[in-house]
């Protein structure tokens, strides 16, 4: 089994490095820890191949891989069966050749626990491939981690928010030319379904009968750079392979679940106040909304717990060893909050009130820096256009939701950067927990994570990692493009079953997912937008049913079992790790 991604270049003929073997049981807390030593061969790329294998029950687990004290890889686990499954995710790791040129000791904390219930150990291989490749990717020079640095106590180097501050205090070189910024940031606990959480004030509509997170379905990742807001992120919602219903994930995965991006700001309009050889503090925070139950709303670092947060500074350095001098930069920022709420009651009984709320946010927020050169003055600039919006409805108690939610934005930069996203997500999911003590679940979500991108900040543009030599003819492999577009689409329709007599559960599911990858090339070639990469894959209890994969339009490795609209498979149980309503959906009984 293998993620729905495109692939990436990674020669055969290369230097390799094993660089864990490892198995993952009852580990919580103890972490892998080996050493990395560079390659006896030279390279400008490097990839890694990261397969796992399981048999058993079993939830879904974060694992987070460190150099040092600086995040490289974030992944999580698929659902295993009891049969056993093995799966492959291929990542370019070039980003961060700087660090693979020194010793590391190499973290990777995958928190498990195997016992009578959950029985399913990870047994994970993660290699490194290094080569030589002709190709326009330029890394940072010096890579510097925000993260709680832990390495020398052989420990995972995350922050915990809000349960501690994730802030560090460095000293950039003083020869920088350029800089970005990058925050890896994902809700676990009572944050993990952070965009179905309702108004704080609404938290208990229902009254005892189910749990409801509240700080508002928004959320904000924050940069500071000594107290000064520096740029945001608003962050994909990441669905774990246990969310919402086991069942829509397996054998395919939710969109990011086994590479969880970051998101990247530019920094470069802070350079000349940072390249003046003194300490300057660097602060990620995780922001969600709170309000006073009359429609007013303000932004809250006072959140659920917890969000796992690392950051990282990407550094360029000036050839000629000059500082760049100037005024420190200036920012301006707008933001509005528009909130909603209002109850339905149809009885005195909390199962017949209906619950609507809404939250829509903008940001849009413009920073400016001038750079005093020996060629004069040069403007740089880092600007964010940020629109969002959640609507909701609960019902039954509670027990009924419908989300439909849309982060949209632009963000641009004077380094022939720019970047447009889309995240539309809906999700519709009900839920069952009568006093006999078995629960049901089932639950219908479409999602998508749409992103055109030019130019490069912190990590090479998506076409820059293709692998041209899967074409069986190369029209493109010659050509340059300056920016890539990624449309990631998926839909589904499922439904879980736990027996905490039998200590088991069950479930049943179909999941449709279409990918693709396109280069966007300039007005003056051939087309403005080529089409690299597409996968078209459906799933339905277990097994795949369709599946198809063209590279640059020609199909390849076609597989016809059923139409992706009609999967033909029996609607038959598969067994599940049992869970409980609210580990899976966020709201509801443990």
């Amino acid at each position: 089994m293998g993620a729905v991604a495109p692939p990436v270049l990674s020669p055969v003929d290369a230097c390799q490095q094993t660089l864990m073997a490892h198995t993952f049981a009852s580990s919580y807390g103890q972490p892998f820890v080996g050493q990395f030593n560079p390659p006896e061969c030279s390279f400008n790329r490097v990839t890694f191949n990261f397969t796992v294998t399981s048999a058993g029950r079993q939830f879904d687990r974060l694992g987070v891989m460190f150099l040092d004290d600086t995040e490289v890889f974030r992944t999580s686990t698929a659902e295993p069966t009891q049969a056993g499954i093995i799966w492959t995710y291929v990542k370019d790791m070039s980003s961060y050749q700087s660090l693979f040129n020194t010793p590391q000791k190499i973290i990777f904390d995958l928190g498990n626990i195997v016992d009578d219930t959950y029985t399913g150990s990870w047994y994970t291989t993660l290699t490194a491939t290094f080569f030589t490749a002709d190709d326009a990717i330029e890394p940072a020079d010096v890579i510097i981690p925000i993260s709680a640095r832990k390495s020398g106590q052989d420990a995972s180097s995350v922050f915990v928010v809000p349960e501690t501050r994730a802030v560090n205090s460095v000293v950039l070189p003083q020869n920088a030319k350029k800089a970005a910024f990058s925050i890896s940031a994902c809700g676990q606990a009572a944050e993990e379904f952070w965009w179905s959480n309702v108004l704080s004030s609404d938290t208990n509509a229902f009254g005892n009968d189910t749990t409801l997170y509240g700080h508002s379905a928004f959320r904000e990742l924050r940069l500071l750079i000594d107290g000064s807001l520096a740029g945001v992120a608003w962050p994909f919602p990441v669905i774990f392979t246990g969310g919402v219903v086991p069942g829509f994930w397996r054998p395919i995965v939710g969109i990011d679940a086994f590479d969880l991006r970051e998101d990247e700001i530019d920094i470069t309009p802070f350079i000349p106040l940072l390249s003046d050889g003194q300490p300057h503090s660097f602060e990620i925070q995780v922001v969600g909304v709170d309000d006073d139950g009359r429609g007013n709303g303000n932004f809250t670092t006072a959140i659920e717990s917890n969000w796992v947060v690392t950051g990282k500074i990407f550094v360029w350095l000036d050839t000629g060893n000059n500082a760049i001098t100037g005024p420190a930069p200036t920012t301006v920022t707008t933001s509005s909050i528009v909130l909603h709420s209002s109850k339905r009651e149809y009885s005195n009984s909390s199962a017949c009130i209906v619950l609507d709320y809404s939250i829509q946010v903008t940001r849009n927020l413009e920073i400016q820096s001038t750079f005093d050169t020996p060629a004069g003055s040069k403007a740089v600039t880092w600007t964010q256009k940020l629109t969002y919006s959640n609507v909701g409805t609960l019902s039954n108690g509670g027990n009924d939701q419908i989300v439909r939610q849309s982060t949209t934005g632009t963000h641009t930069a004077s380094t022939d950067y720019s970047k447009s996203f889309e995240y539309p997500l809906w999700v519709q999911s009900s839920y069952s927990a009568p006093s006999g003590g078995n629960v049901s679940i089932n639950a219908s979500m479409e999602r998508s994570k749409n992103v055109q991108q030019q130019g490069d900040l912190a990590f090479p543009n998506d076409w820059k990692i293709f692998d041209y030599t899967r074409l069986r003819s190369t029209p493109y492999s010659n050509q340059t493009f300056i920016g890539s577009d990624v449309d990631n689409w998926q839909n589904g329709t499922a439904s879980y079953l736990s027996v905490p007599a039998l200590k088991k559960s069950f479930g049943s599911g179909s999941t449709e997912q279409r990918l693709t990858l396109s280069g966007v090339g300039t007005a003056s070639q051939d087309a403005a937008s080529q089409q690299l990469y597409q996968r078209h894959i459906a799933a339905t209890n277990d097994s795949v049913v369709y599946d198809d994969e063209s590279f640059g339009r020609q199909l390849r490795g076609q597989s016809r079992y059923a139409a992706p609209s009609l999967p033909g498979a029996p609607d038959v149980a598969h067994e599940y790790a049992a869970a409980g309503v609210r580990a899976m959906l966020g709201r509801g009984p443990a």
